[in-house]
Parts: structure tokens; sequence; C-alpha cells
């Protein structure tokens, strides 16, 4: 019998964790100073939620509002998929 293989615990990837600048468009709707993706993508969420951009009939489509069209280059509606595609043009 094998002996049993310790669990690592996992560590988050360094290059998410670096602090990315957001260009002026991504810096309307999460703020201008830098931040890791996983911050940017947070923040994205939570303006989608407060604002209530998610499409009611289905759950993976946001629906643009001005702010947001800036990042999504101009599409109106885009998919979550889609939507982390786009933001990361958006980060330096």
């Amino acid at each position: 019998m094998a002996p049993a293989k310790k669990k690592k615990a996992r560590k988050p990837s360094p290059a998410f964790m670096k602090p990315l600048t957001p260009s002026p468009d991504l810096g309307a709707v999460v703020g201008s100073k830098a931040l890791p993706r996983t911050e940017v993508t947070k923040k994205l969420w939570a303006y989608i939620k407060k604002n209530k951009l998610q499409d009611s009939k289905n759950k993976r489509m946001i629906n643009a509002d001005d702010s947001l069209k800036a990042v999504f280059g101009g599409k109106k509606q885009v998919s979550m998929f889609e939507m982390t595609k786009l933001v990361s043009k958006h980060l330096k």
C-alpha cells in the first residue's frame, strides 16, 4: 500500500496577485488605483449587482450601462466569460 500523500495548501498564483493599473474607462467603474486582477473582478461584480445589470432571463449575460459600454468595446450585452477577456484589455 502506498503512503498517503500530504495535501498541499493551494497558493494563489503570483500573476493573479500582481497589482495592475486600470484604464480610465475601467477606472470609472472600479477606481483608478492599481489592484490585483482578482479585486478588479470582485469590484466589477459588485458594480453589476448594485446597478442590476445582470440579465434577468439569462444570468450569464451582463447588460452594459454607459460606464461599462466603454469597457466592453461599445457592446450592449456580453457574456460573463467574454467580460473577463474584455476587461483584461483595460489592465496594464
